[in-house]
C-alpha cells in the first residue's frame, strides 16, 4: 500500500507526460515506470509468485513482438512462460488500463491489442490500433495514468 501511495505521489509531482515525452528519460524516471508496471504486472509469468516476493523483479523481453515483462528472479529467467500466469498477467493489465486509450471509453469483454515500446496497450477495435501507430508517445502516456488511477482506487479500496 505504501507504495502505491509513493507511485502516486511521484507521478503526480512529476507528471506522467514528463516521463515520456523527455527526449531522454533519466535512469530515476525509467525506474518509477518500471515500478508502475511491475505493481500493475503483480505476478510472475513463469511461477505466478508476487513480484517483489524474491528480490528486485528482473525485465525481460518476450516474443516476437518484444513484449516487456517481469520475472520474480533469476531462476525464472531459464524457465518457460505459464500460460495460466500469462493470461492472468494480461488480465491485470487489460483490467488496470480499463479504456481505449484512442476512443475514451470502457474496453470490451475481448479487447485488441498492439505492442508499443515493449508495452501492451489494450483498444476497443483494430481502427484504434492503427490511430496508435501515428502516436503512440500520447497513447502510452495516457495508459500509464490509466494505470496510476487505477493504482489509486486500488490502494482507496482497501
Amino acid at each position: 500500500m505504501k507504495l502505491m501511495r509513493l507511485l502516486m505521489g511521484v507521478f503526480v509531482t512529476l507528471g506522467i507526460g514528463n516521463l515520456l515525452h523527455a527526449a531522454e528519460p533519466s535512469e530515476e524516471e525509467l525506474k518509477r515506470l518500471d515500478e508502475l508496471h511491475i505493481t500493475i504486472q503483480r505476478i510472475c509469468p513463469v511461477s505466478g509468485n508476487l513480484l517483489g516476493e524474491h528480490g528486485d523483479p528482473i525485465k525481460v523481453n518476450v516474443g516476437k513482438s518484444k513484449e516487456e515483462v517481469f520475472l520474480c528472479c533469476k531462476a525464472c529467467a531459464t524457465q518457460k512462460l505459464d500460460p495460466e500466469h500469462w493470461a492472468t498477467i494480461h488480465l491485470n493489465l487489460a483490467e488496470s488500463q480499463r479504456i481505449c486509450p484512442v476512443m475514451k471509453k470502457p474496453l470490451p469483454k475481448t479487447p485488441r491489442w498492439t505492442i508499443v515500446d515493449g508495452r501492451v496497450i489494450y483498444v476497443c477495435c483494430p481502427p484504434c490500433i492503427d490511430k496508435i501507430e501515428r502516436d503512440p508517445l500520447n497513447v502510452l502516456t495516457a495508459v500509464n495514468k490509466l494505470y496510476s488511477e487505477s493504482l489509486a482506487k486500488r490502494d482507496g479500496s482497501k
